[in-house]
């Protein structure tokens, strides 16, 4: 028979290096710069959820100014038609969500304290980003059609005040879209332990 003593050496030497080589490369070499690369991660979409929710927060504000002030006598007042109170109504909601998230954001980014729980709030950004830009596109979209018609028969100032609103909730909502995209993603990365 062979010597026990023979064979472990072997078995067991080329197997020690290569642990202890795992372990060095997950400490010093990947590990640090994968939680530095996380960190970054974060900050960014932090920063980049603050900046599409000010950019929704100026579009639906400025939409509801214009068509707040589109009045111009007779036939030519928002009041007139339901599709201009839908979006002045919309406009209002969007610009209170928007402007609340982003001075929430901005509250915790500067204190570095969360209001709320992480879990819960991922939910409610998710849920709410998502409602508020649907209800733009939906504000948005039916009033399109009215605006065409009235151009149609005259292109004059209320029907260029009343375009300008829409866009400006399309604008809008492709910036409470983008953030409702950053809030699925961290809503998808968070971990329920």
């Amino acid at each position: 028979m062979s010597n026990p003593d023979d064979s472990n050496p072997e078995k067991v030497t080329p197997s020690a290096p290569a642990a202890v080589d795992m372990e060095s490369r997950a400490v010093g070499g990947g590990g640090v710069s994968n939680i530095v690369s996380r960190w970054k991660r974060e900050d960014l979409l932090k920063r980049g959820s603050i900046a599409s929710r000010g950019f929704g927060f100026v579009f639906s504000f400025l939409a509801f100014i214009i068509m707040a002030t589109n009045k111009h006598g007779d036939r030519e007042d928002f009041d007139k038609y339901e599709e201009y109170r839908y979006v002045l109504a919309i406009a209002i909601l969007a610009t209170l969500y928007a402007g609340l998230q982003a001075l929430r954001q901005i509250h915790e980014l500067s204190t570095g304290r969360e209001m709320f729980s992480r879990q819960n709030l991922a939910v409610v950004d998710f849920f709410g980003d998502q409602i508020v830009a649907y209800l733009l596109i939906s504000a948005a979209s039916s009033a399109v059609p009215l605006t065409n018609r009235m151009r149609e028969g005259a292109d004059n100032v209320f029907t260029d005040a009343s375009a300008s609103a829409i866009s400006m909730e399309f604008l809008a909502f492709f910036s409470l879209a983008l953030s409702a995209l950053i809030s699925g993603y961290k809503l998808s990365n968070q971990s329920y332990i």
